[in-house]
């Protein structure tokens, strides 16, 4: 091949080469123009939907739009218990945590029975009470089981019980006037027993809880407004809307001092209580205690603090601190127990201590 043939063969590989680049330059840039024209679309397009946004009304859902509640039918339960009447707690033996006594004790009761009032009527509206129901869950004295408790009473049990007689009957009249219709539900506790230790025959009739409330419900018998249910059994059931309330003492309950607290013995007492009802064709679906002076409230279980509140027991015995309350709960006949809450009952202030 002479000099000339390979000069026009070097030359025709250097077009093919430059033809290639410039063809690569040329679908590179079409690719890119494509590109940016597809970013250009998209950019269009989202301008337009911000400028129809800024055109366009928001309307929010119905269901955002808070209207007049309807007015709805329920029943407040109220528990009062562990009160511990005539018991004196020396403020100078607990570090100034509480102080109780006679004059307390109807300072709290009064106070406990304005606050149910108070709580139903201006906490909670749009509701239509057809009655209320009173749960006097035991221990209404501290009775003189324990010889400290005798030595520093401020009474003997027949003087206590004359005098807490008419104070209870006193705070029922006031809660029956303003609900209307009321059930009075009572079983006895443990510190109002007449015998030294427990019983479980004539636990009742041995009891002084069972007597005040039998008391009180003669005082009442003339009124049609007022039903009672004073057994003289551990227990009662009451039936709110057919939705059923079951309400011991627990001081059936064992245990309660783990890291768990009162709660495990507690709902092991339930599951026992809620087999046997079961077994005789009954049922339950909320149940009601004090005893443990700790409110403690589910919608399957309800435990009643103190009107009396810390004490001296509570704490040598270096127990959790909790202010003097009451279990207060809503029933529906739709959902049975909804609203729960306690009612506070100590007014430092005016008790003057």
């Amino acid at each position: 091949m002479s000099l000339g043939d390979e000069i026009r063969d070097e030359s025709s590989t250097l077009d093919k080469a430059e033809l290639i680049r410039a063809r690569r330059a040329k679908e590179q840039a079409e690719r890119e123009v494509s590109r940016l024209l597809d970013e250009l679309e998209r950019a269009q397009k989202a301008l337009a939907i911000v400028g129809s946004l800024d055109e366009a009304a928001l309307q929010p859902p119905k269901w955002m739009n808070v209207g007049k509640p309807k007015i709805g039918r329920a029943t407040p339960i109220v528990m009062l218990s562990d009160t511990h009447f005539d018991e004196v707690v020396n403020p100078d033996e607990m570090e100034g945590l509480n102080a109780y006594n006679r004059e307390i004790a109807v300072m709290r009761l009064e106070r406990w029975s304005q606050n149910v009032v108070k709580l139903a009527r201006n906490y909670l509206a749009g509701l239509q009470y057809d009655g209320i129901v009173v749960m006097l869950g035991g221990d209404i004295f501290s009775g003189d089981i324990h010889e400290e408790l005798a030595e520093t009473n401020e009474d003997t049990m027949l003087g206590s019980l004359l005098f807490w007689s008419e104070q209870i009957a006193a705070a029922l009249d006031l809660l029956q006037r303003e609900f209307r219709q009321m059930h009075v539900a009572s079983v006895m506790g443990n510190h109002g027993r007449m015998t030294r230790k427990p019983r479980a025959k004539l636990r009742a009739r041995t009891n002084f809880d069972w007597l005040l409330s039998k008391m009180v419900q003669r005082h009442f018998r003339d009124n049609s407004k007022m039903t009672f249910d004073v057994p003289e059994s551990a227990d009662v059931l009451v039936r709110v809307y057919d939705h059923g309330q079951l309400m011991t003492h627990g001081d059936q309950v064992n245990g309660g001092g783990g890291i768990g607290g009162i709660y495990p013995p507690v709902m092991r007492l339930r599951a026992r209580k809620q087999q046997r009802h079961l077994q005789v064709g009954s049922s339950f679906e909320t149940l009601w205690m004090g005893h443990w002076h700790q409110y403690l409230s589910t919608p399957s279980l309800i435990v009643n603090g103190s009107l009396k509140g810390y004490d001296e027991y509570a704490m040598v015995s270096n127990f959790a601190f909790e202010q003097p309350q009451q279990a207060f709960a809503i029933v529906t006949p739709e959902r049975g127990v909804t609203i729960q809450a306690p009612v506070f009952c100590m007014d430092r202030k005016r008790e003057k201590w």
